[in-house]
């Protein structure tokens, strides 16, 4: 048995776009038209509206962390014009956090911008990193009592994300879309690594919403890194070092002067001579096609380690999406070891927050289900898991 530190967070996660339903001004509402085979958001899950609902599920399990995201593209639907409306509503979901003994973990930027921004050049557009503090100096106004901020999601990622979306604007007409978070059903060549240009704005960003942050509030800050968790070949170190440089490292090594960084790993991928090898197909992969690696969580805190040997892990996200509500609760309890015997060795690990609350949307996708619990898409009744009570058990005992 391992017991963790007193003050360590147990939480679960959502990101607004995939929950909230309706995004109408976010670059990925747009986008969903034009993604041949792939499922729109719509109303999502109604949680812009049933926030308190998703809250008091946190609550009632036991878990002491709700880590969501606050929308550009509702606060600021047109450049320079904040909605101060919008402002009050992300408030009054953090004083509900604050109301149900939860405490509010709230992501800046989670992968969608809004549609005039995009419209402007993206973030490859020379005011990109200005138009990001501006709004960032306006979320700052309704931090007030928040402890944790992650200010971009999976910043690696949103590149791929936006490499993906400038390719598939030059694509055939027809050609199916296929969320960056899955895997093919077959075989496919492994995707390119993030482009560094894009990586690179992305870091300014950050640090441009560090400064804001730190002057206007007194918030712990970060961002979160997708990992990879790679294994190496015989042969294959160095080839397996300049992959980790550009799908992680440059991300991490930006991260050297934040209060922690976010670790956020699902399964773990092998390197070799020819580079990343893709997922075989197997019948016990994951619903995105992914192999079940439950230790991935481990290997992914112990590199974060060695690059950040001074800064504070969190991990932000770690889930399965599967069906199987058991094979959840056996993957993640075996993630879970994973990170203990990480902290047993002597690595700073804050606090655990699973990915996902609700069975939300995955980019393009309905079939993956991540969550703690289901929604019925027609009513958006809740209806928890047994993995929630799990996971909140664990939590109020401190311990796995």
């Amino acid at each position: 048995m391992h017991t963790f530190p007193d003050g360590f967070l147990w939480g679960a996660a959502s990101a607004p776009h995939q929950v909230e339903g309706n995004n109408l001004n976010s670059d990925f509402w747009a986008q969903e038209r034009f993604m041949t085979g792939a499922d729109r958001s719509g109303d999502a899950l109604d949680s812009y509206h049933r926030y308190r609902e998703d809250i008091r599920l946190v609550a009632e399990s036991g878990l002491n962390t709700y880590r969501f995201g606050i929308e550009w593209a509702r606060i600021e639907p047109l450049p320079g014009r904040v909605s101060r409306a919008e402002l009050a509503h992300y408030r009054r979901m953090i004083e509900a956090c604050f109301e149900m003994g939860v405490k509010p973990l709230v992501t800046i930027h989670h992968f969608t911008s809004p549609r005039w921004f995009v419209e402007e050049g993206g973030w490859r557009a020379d005011g990109a990193v200005e138009r990001f503090r501006s709004y960032v100096q306006a979320a700052a106004t309704i931090l007030d009592g928040v402890e944790w901020v992650c200010t971009i999601n999976e910043p690696n990622m949103l590149a791929i994300m936006i490499a993906e979306q400038e390719a598939m604007k030059n694509a055939a007409a027809g050609q199916e879309w296929l969320s960056p978070t899955l895997e093919s059903d077959k075989p496919r060549p492994v995707k390119p690594a993030p482009p560094i240009d894009i990586g690179r704005r992305l870091i300014e960003a950050h640090r441009a919403a560090c400064e804001v942050l730190r002057e206007r509030t007194d918030v712990k800050l970060g961002w979160s890194i997708a990992n990879r968790a790679f294994e190496t070949r015989p042969g294959a170190g160095e080839i397996r070092r300049v992959l980790e440089y550009q799908w992680e490292d440059l991300y991490l090594e930006a991260a050297r002067e934040d209060d922690y960084i976010g670790v956020q790993a699902y399964s773990a991928q092998w390197v070799g001579l020819n580079g990343i090898e893709p997922h075989p197909v197997r019948p016990d992969n994951t619903l995105v096609r992914t192999a079940y690696r439950p230790d991935a969580l481990g290997i992914a805190i112990r590199h974060t380690a060695v690059v950040l040997p001074d800064v504070p892990i969190l991990v932000t996200e770690n889930g399965i999406a599967t069906r199987d509500d058991d094979r959840r609760i056996t993957y993640t309890t075996a993630a879970l070891h994973s990170l203990a015997e990480t902290m047993a060795d002597g690595i700073d690990v804050r606090g655990y927050v699973h990915w996902s609350l609700l069975d939300n949307y995955e980019w393009g996708h309905w079939d993956p289900t991540f969550g703690l619990v289901a929604v019925d898409h027609k009513t958006f009744e809740r209806q928890p898991k047994p993995s929630l009570g799990w996971l909140g058990n664990v939590s109020r005992a401190n311990s796995i």
